[in-house]
């Protein structure tokens, strides 16, 4: 039997580590899905806000959310890196390294235009 973790378990697990190495980090934006204990949890234990970025009662259709589009633009410079673009890898630590290397080749790329 395979036992199945939800996102907001993991979700948990993300934050208990982030709070652990990064310390200094006071603000979290999560999906929707991350309502309910885990706020209560990150504000009361951790001394994290995690603030949920959902869409308005009143909104209908797509609408563009501000916290979103970061993390979905952020997904689409990865995507011009081929190897992020198919899931290749096995390991987690090789994927990791593989998105580490993309976003040093982004900034390095935003860096060099500054430069000019």
């Amino acid at each position: 039997m395979v036992d199945t973790l939800t996102d907001r378990d993991g979700g948990l697990t993300l934050l208990v580590r982030l709070h652990e190495r990064h310390w200094r980090v006071t603000r979290v934006w999560a999906d929707g899905g991350y309502t309910g204990q885990l706020v209560n949890y990150t504000r009361e234990v951790l001394r994290v806000v995690l603030t949920v970025a959902g869409r308005s009662d009143n909104t209908s259709g797509f609408t563009v959310l501000p916290q979103r589009w970061l993390v979905e633009r952020t997904f689409a410079w990865l995507m011009h890196s081929r190897r992020l673009a198919r899931d290749y890898e096995a390991r987690t630590d090789t994927s990791e390294a593989v998105i580490r290397r993309s976003m040093s080749m982004v900034m390095s790329r935003r860096l060099a235009r500054r430069a000019h």
